[in-house]
């Protein structure tokens, strides 16, 4: 349910902005990209945890890095015919792409033997 609700609040938002559809799909791509590379680094598995810190920072420095490449090649290019729009779609992916690796990473991860027991009398 919840993915159909993001893809229809995707679809419609598409359809909304369609005069300024550069921007829209703009900031939809550098949203994903900076989530992306913002996730590639902060879920590094290691064992020192002064190592799982650093690995965050870069994580958020990659998600910057990518965002203000994006804003300035999309500038460049003229691409953002609404700064609005860019604005938008930018924030909507951003949180819609974060959920999705989010509850990836939750499916794919592994419960221990007592907290599934546990879950299991509930």
């Amino acid at each position: 349910m919840k993915l159909l609700l993001i893809l229809m609040t995707s679809l419609s938002a598409g359809v909304a902005s369609a005069a300024h559809i550069h921007s829209f799909l703009l900031g939809m791509s550098v949203a994903a990209l900076a989530v992306g590379s913002c996730y590639w680094f902060a879920f590094r598995s290691t064992r020192v945890p002064e190592l799982a810190v650093f690995l965050l920072v870069c994580g958020l420095l990659a998600k910057l890095t990518v965002t203000v490449i994006g804003v300035m090649w999309g500038l460049s290019a003229q691409l953002i015919t609404s700064p609005l729009v860019f604005a938008l779609s930018y924030l909507f992916f951003s949180i819609t792409v974060t959920y999705l690796w989010f509850s990836y990473r939750e499916s794919i991860t592994e419960l221990p033997k007592k907290v599934r027991n546990r879950m299991a009398h509930l």
